[in-house]
């Protein structure tokens, strides 16, 4: 059962807490984390608190889920530990989303002496974050369960064991339901302590790791799931907003008397970087944009942008210049004297593209205020509830519990859904006009005023010892963004390259930047795994035996690599046309290695990916499938971005508009087979959702020169850039 409430009559917190007459389990945040104890407890202690866990008289079990959902299963993901550990029958189990309240809600993260708490579901977080402490959550949970049960059989807890849902005596056949025990049970004051020893063994498991149905996919099927674009509110208007041509411009003025004379407009607003249209019906919103003129002020940072131009001119030129500004990434042992007694030096440049996020629900948020104009609601599908409503209230100058946060499905995420600059648009609009409000970004909207994956040089240096071993490394990534450009750079989680110096180059555009699914790990991966290709290949070597060989592979690199080689069934001969690429993977903690098997049109310079295998080590694979089906999104989400996507600028302005320029991977190009092959572990889960995306292109590009003896060093790869690689 999944019991989301996604209108205004959304459960409240006090609600929960007071909304039964069985057990309500209160969470609590101190510096060490979360942990359960008493509602009057924690009160007592001063502890912000919240409900996590309701175990009702008709043995329903209501767990509050912070897992926000964009299709890749968190909603369901995250609970299904807590729901493990208290032996939970999961066909009485309800969900209901947690409050946007990451001091409550949120799991802890740690950097040196920092302590914080987040609900941000980003960098692949949701199960790798909270699983931890959802277990601990479910073995205290079912440890007060059978402490109250043997208090009223007078026996000892020891005797005692459970099925879902049901707390059973074995000498004397005695049972009693969870809900049974919520009619006569107390939470203690002091929740009981567990130990990691008292949880679950793996072979005791009924739902981790077993397949269990997501609680999304029905609602999504049948049409009955609610996104915040499906949203109605009594007297609601609807909105959208006009930006600058060039980002960040300032609107100066508009032809406001034309507009607001059109059938259906109520007003038009004016914000910092836009003009916002109104009107009673999203139709009528969308002709009004048609007619709105705009004059933007001068002087917007991006103006007289050349993207291309500053790719192929200006990046090398920062590349080599000594005063540029740069970061150093990652350094270690004697970089300099490993290439002045190198036997071989290899060196390549890659480049790669804008990505636009291309996230299929437009942007949207509904926002509403209170007679009083001193409380806000908001309902929006957000990857980072907390931050949206703190952002929110910053913008209003209100406090945090003036802004009610309504929590809803996401259509796509990709990272861009975890910062709401159009929430904020919103709720500046309702303020205006005193009404709630529906504000929707078009799709041109979107792509112009754009939060984009930067584009980026990789400029590469490797030497070779006499041995022949990679002894030294020099990778420079040169683009706008700090840590957008340098993730997954570093070598030492999975190749141990004893000398290395790793830098950023950096230079500003005024070009909105965002995270994009796993960040710059897909085109730092490019260049890293593209030149250990083309040195396997200038050595003579079999790709696998070059990484065995000559470069030190971590254990777990080399556990990836030798399941792939044998799940791909490297290197077996392919039918005629067809070759095979392999690549590194890395993410969010899990680590892996993929083989693509690839076709090629030569006439039409189109690349077709036919065969996937990639294998991950994941640590503990909470849901198989759900795991899986993230993989397979990932993968087919950094094929659309090596084959198809690119965004380009040109006096500033975006030059893309929508799919039919903006090209995405259609269904019939999707490969035919995908293979993900998850390493058993019992280990601490790790991240999954972006994994499927850094090894792709590479994989792609390396598949691409075996079978033609050319090589890509641009990405995407447009059938333009594939055709000029194979006259080169």
């Amino acid at each position: 059962m999944t019991r989301i409430e996604n209108d205004a009559s959304k459960i409240t917190r006090r609600e929960f807490l007071a909304s039964t007459t069985g057990l309500t389990f209160a969470m609590a945040f101190a510096p060490a984390g979360m942990f359960l104890m008493s509602e009057a407890k924690a009160k007592a202690a001063g502890y912000e608190i919240g409900a996590w866990v309701r175990i009702e008289p008709d043995n329903t079990v209501t767990i509050l889920t912070p897992g926000a959902e964009m299709g890749q299963g968190s909603m369901t993901g995250v609970p299904v530990a807590l729901a493990e550990e208290l032996d939970a029958d999961w066909d009485k189990v309800v969900l209901e989303w947690a409050p946007a309240d990451p001091k409550t809600y949120g799991y802890t993260r740690k950097r040196g002496e920092r302590i914080s708490q987040s609900m941000a579901i980003v960098g692949s977080r949701a199960v790798m974050m909270y699983y931890e402490d959802m277990r601990e959550a479910g073995a205290q949970v079912r440890k007060v369960l059978l402490q109250a049960a043997a208090k009223k059989w007078n026996v000892a807890p020891a005797e005692l064991r459970t099925e879902p849902n049901v707390v059973v005596h074995p000498a004397s056949g005695r049972r009693l339901t969870y809900g049974q025990i919520a009619t006569f049970a107390e939470v203690p004051a002091e929740m009981p302590a567990v130990s990691t020893a008292e949880y679950k063994d793996k072979s005791q498991f009924r739902l981790i790791g077993k397949p269990i149905p997501r609680r999304d996919i029905p609602e999504k099927v049948n049409g009955t799931a609610k996104y915040s674009i499906d949203v109605q509110l009594p007297g609601m208007v609807y909105a959208s907003t006009v930006h600058g041509p060039v980002q960040l411009a300032e609107p100066e003025s508009w032809n406001d008397d034309t507009v607001r004379k059109m059938k259906g407009v109520i007003d038009i607003v004016k914000l910092e970087h836009g003009v916002a249209v109104i009107a009673d019906t999203f139709e009528h919103v969308l002709a009004a944009r048609k007619v709105l003129a705009v004059s933007w002020a001068a002087g917007a940072t991006a103006e007289g942008y050349d993207s291309e131009q500053a790719l192929e001119t200006a990046y090398p030129e920062i590349a080599v210049d000594q005063n540029a500004n740069n970061t150093t990434v990652g350094e270690a042992g004697d970089v300099d004297a490993a290439f002045a007694n190198a036997t071989k030096v290899y060196k390549a440049d890659f480049r790669s593209d804008y990505g636009y996020h291309a996230q299929m629900e437009p942007l949207n948020a509904v926002a509403r205020f209170n007679a009083a104009g001193d409380q806000v609601e908001i309902w929006e599908g957000t990857q980072a509830p907390g931050r949206s409503r703190q952002r929110i209230a910053q913008a209003l100058g209100f406090g945090l519990s003036q802004v009610i946060h309504h929590q809803h499905y996401m259509g796509g995420g990709f990272g861009r859904r975890s910062i709401n600059d159009y929430t904020i648009e919103a709720a500046l609009i309702a303020r205006a006009l005193k009404r709630p409000v529906k504000m929707i970004w078009t799709r041109e909207e979107d792509l112009a005023y754009g939060m984009f994956r930067p584009q980026a040089l990789q400029c590469l240096e490797a030497a070779l010892d006499g041995d022949g071993k990679l002894s030294g490394w020099r990778h420079c990534v040169v683009g706008d963004g700090g840590n957008l450009l340098y993730g997954g750079i570093k070598l030492n989680k999975y190749y141990d390259v004893p000398n290395q110096f790793i830098e950023q180059r950096g230079t500003s555009h005024g070009i909105r930047l965002k995270h994009w699914r796993a960040v710059a790990h897909p085109f730092n991966l490019f260049a890293i795994e593209g030149l250990m290709d083309e040195m396997a290949e200038k050595e003579g070597m079999d790709p696998f035996e070059f990484r065995r060989q000559r470069v030190a592979m971590t254990p777990k690199a080399r556990e990836v690599f030798d399941a792939v080689e044998k799940m791909s069934d490297w290197p077996t001969k392919r039918p005629a046309g067809r070759a095979l690429g392999l690549s590194v993977s890395e993410r969010s903690g899990s680590l892996g290695a993929g083989v693509v098997e690839i076709s090629l049109d030569q006439q039409t310079g189109k690349i077709r990916v036919h065969k996937v295998w990639v294998a991950i080590d994941g640590g503990t694979i909470v849901q198989p499938e759900m795991a899986r089906h993230n993989v397979e999104s990932g993968i087919i989400y950094g094929l659309s971005s090596v084959l198809k996507e690119r965004a380009t600028m040109k006096d500033g302005k975006v030059r893309q508009s929508n799919f039919h320029d903006y090209e995405v991977l259609r269904m019939s190009e999707a490969p035919e087979e995908i293979h993900v092959e998850f390493l058993d572990r019992l280990t601490k889960p790790t991240g999954l959702g972006e994994i499927g995306n850094p090894f792709i292109t590479a994989a792609v590009a390396n598949a691409f020169h075996a079978l033609t003896g050319k090589r890509l060093y641009h990405m995407p790869f447009t059938p333009q850039r594939v055709i000029q690689a194979l006259k080169a």
